[in-house]
């Protein structure tokens, strides 16, 4: 094998070796969670003083009205908006009710009914048993918003 061609080869085997590198460097990432979540909703005034009255902080805008968890949030698109047909980056189908959403308590048991009194929600099931989604079980407590989207409430042992 002549030096060239020897040369020539690493040559192409280095620079197959720098293009999966930095195919691989392009690839890495993932899904970290959630940012936020949106619904429609058809009770605004209700909705609203509703999630106040769980401690949510509430935003308002002209199409939305956004509740912040933390750093999570979720839209509620005002019904001008999600009805209107200029409107399309949303599920076509999805109408109030259309959320079923899970909450961690960070407190007691007694302390999620406190609060739950305090907002006016009735709980229809709970507290029971379930797997939650940080791979750890706990109990849950259900209730309905307004529009009728389900609502749970997961403290974790």
């Amino acid at each position: 094998m002549s030096v060239s061609h020897s040369r020539r080869k690493f040559v192409q085997s280095a620079a197959a070796v720098a293009g999966a590198s930095k195919l691989a460097a392009q690839q890495t990432g993932s899904v970290r969670g959630f940012d936020h979540v949106a619904l429609p909703m058809q009770n605004t005034d209700a909705m609203l003083a509703f999630y106040r009255g769980l401690g949510f902080q509430v935003t308002e805008n002209a199409n939305a009205c956004s509740v912040y968890i933390g750093d999570q949030m979720i839209n509620f698109h005002r019904p001008a908006w999600w009805q209107s047909g200029t409107f399309t980056l949303r599920a076509p189908a999805a109408k109030p009710p259309c959320g079923d959403l899970c909450f961690v308590w960070d407190g007691t048991a007694a302390a999620l009914k406190a609060m739950l009194d305090h907002a006016g929600a009735r709980v229809i099931e709970g507290p029971v048993a379930r797997q939650g989604g940080r791979k750890k079980a706990g109990s849950s407590v259900y209730v309905r918003d307004p529009d009728g989207n389900l609502l749970e409430f997961m403290i974790y042992s």
